[in-house]
């Protein structure tokens, strides 16, 4: 597997070895001993899969509060999305940028998210599949999020008019909730 820095501390992208041919494909979707030895020792604790549709449909951005941080493994298994994630962390130098990529069940990427990023994503396809990894449990009373469009973070997102949830419609900016994350290179 090839890992690759994002140009925020701790978030990379991993494109791992994909063997195919005229049969189809085969792949290690995780290995404990291979992401360890390029230095993403996590011990996840669940594994989470979620369906998507229409196009444009948009989750996030969301993270969950100290004690109960969680860091993400995250990759598409059908369709395509526009995954995002926000650095929340306050000291580091790049707090409050955000970074975005494409993953879809043809390019095969996965994208680590270390604790204390804000995280979303959208569907690029009418139909996508999304799978994550998390090394804590999901803790509702810590569940937090900020506005998809916070004009102080600035995302470009390929949509102006997604379909959202409830939840995700009120999001808070990040200026008004703060942020309960501190880096520590």
């Amino acid at each position: 597997m090839e890992v690759s820095p994002t140009g925020i501390p701790g978030l990379v992208v991993i494109k791992p070895n994909v063997f195919g041919d005229h049969r189809g494909f085969f792949l290690e979707t995780y290995s404990r001993e291979a992401y360890a030895k390029a230095g993403l020792d996590y011990d996840f604790v669940q594994d989470n899969h979620a369906r998507s549709g229409p196009k444009g449909v948009l989750r996030g951005l969301h993270f969950q509060l100290p004690p109960a941080t969680q860091a993400k493994l995250v990759w598409v298994t059908r369709g395509a999305v526009y995954d995002v994630v926000v650095d929340l962390r306050v000291g580091s130098p790049t707090y409050k940028k955000w970074y975005g990529i494409e993953l879809s069940a043809d390019n095969f990427l996965r994208f680590m998210v270390p604790r204390g990023f804000a995280h979303g994503y959208v569907t690029l396809t009418e139909d996508a599949e999304f799978m994550y990894k998390v090394d804590a449990p999901y803790a509702p009373d810590l569940d937090a999020g900020i506005a998809w469009d916070d004009p102080d973070i600035g995302i470009n997102w390929p949509v102006t008019d997604p379909v959202l949830s409830q939840k995700d419609a009120v999001q808070p900016r990040l200026a008004a909730l703060g942020s309960p994350f501190v880096y520590e290179p």
